[in-house]
């Protein structure tokens, strides 16, 4: 049985931050990889982790995880396609941006999704403004029509649209998309 010896100074030091203590167990869900509290009762009843403080049977984390919240959420951007699945390469694309309640190292708080329908093949690129998927698209779509050979025919997004401006528009209409 190999055990985890929290004790090492460097670890110990971690433990200590926003004014909490070694005994915090939001602290221990956070750095241990944001395991549950049955995890924790069993590393604790099976002295898996040296070092680790009792925090009782009935102790509970009095705070919610968001990371975990989140984590545990699915989201379907589009319906379930029952009449219409795509036959070939690009003929239809799936386009969606997120926005991310954090930031990247880089200033990305954005990110478009293009999934091609018939491959599920999935492209990400990241921005630091919602205009940018004009330009991204421009990108993906002279790449992957470079690739295949062919066109993109049709591009399906969830009808929000708010990051469509004039001129991607316009060149959907132009391009025939």
């Amino acid at each position: 049985m190999c055990t985890l010896d929290v004790n090492i100074h460097e670890v110990n030091s971690m433990l200590f931050t926003h004014g909490k203590g070694a005994g915090d167990i939001g602290i221990w869900h956070k750095r241990v990889g944001h395991v549950n509290l049955q995890h924790f009762k069993l590393m604790e009843k099976q002295n898996l982790v040296t070092g680790l403080p009792k925090f009782g049977i009935e102790k509970v984390m009095s705070e919610v995880c968001e990371a975990c919240q989140l984590g545990k959420q699915a989201r379907h951007p589009f319906p379930i396609q029952t009449t219409h699945v795509s036959s070939k390469p690009l003929e239809m694309i799936h386009l969606d941006v997120w926005t991310t309640k954090t930031k990247s190292i880089g200033g990305c708080k954005y990110y478009v999704s293009f999934i091609n329908d018939h491959t599920k093949k999935v492209w990400v690129y990241f921005m630091k403004h919602k205009h940018e998927v004009f330009q991204h698209f421009l990108n993906f779509k002279a790449m992957v029509e470079k690739e295949k050979g062919v066109s993109i025919e049709c591009l399906r997004f969830d009808g929000q649209g708010k990051y469509f401006s004039n001129a991607f528009s316009e060149y959907l209409k132009e391009h025939g998309i």
